[in-house]
């Protein structure tokens, strides 16, 4: 992936920050759960652990998740993205993130966002275990097997 910088605004990523990060307070707020998104869609899959009054709000926030590209479009223009991968090892990928996110008890978001925000030591200790583990698969993939 290559970065457009004659087109980079860092305009639509502080929004994009702003956004998220009003959404996690609002979701806190009012309905006192955490903004993880495998929480909420596991919790979603889960029909019998599931309150029953939490239902309506985690199907809101994960259309709110899939409609967001579409709103952004109405304002500005999408990046083109390429993916040069196999589709077998994005599956793949996908699983081994899916598998993640359960054995860290959390995902990005949940640990990144709301559990940083808490000052949660565990929730530091996940996020600095996703960064480094990023930044060495980055390095073996983009320089040990090129």
């Amino acid at each position: 992936m290559n970065i457009n910088w004659q087109d980079f605004s860092p305009f639509s990523s502080l929004l994009g920050g702003v956004v998220i990060g009003c959404a996690t307070v609002i979701l806190i707020a009012f309905q006192g759960r955490i903004a993880g998104i495998s929480g909420i869609v596991a919790s979603l899959m889960q029909f019998n652990n599931t309150p029953k009054g939490h239902y309506l709000w985690r199907i809101l926030f994960v259309l709110g998740l899939l409609s967001a590209s579409f709103v952004y479009s109405l304002f500005w223009t999408l990046p083109e993205v390429q993916i040069d991968i196999r589709p077998h090892l994005l599956i793949a990928a996908g699983l081994l993130v899916g598998f993640g996110t359960r054995m860290g008890s959390g995902c990005t978001s949940g640990h990144g966002i709301c559990g940083l925000g808490r000052l949660s030591l565990r929730s530091l200790v996940a996020t600095v275990t996703f960064m480094v583990a990023g930044f060495l698969t980055c390095f073996v993939f983009l320089h040990l097997f090129r």
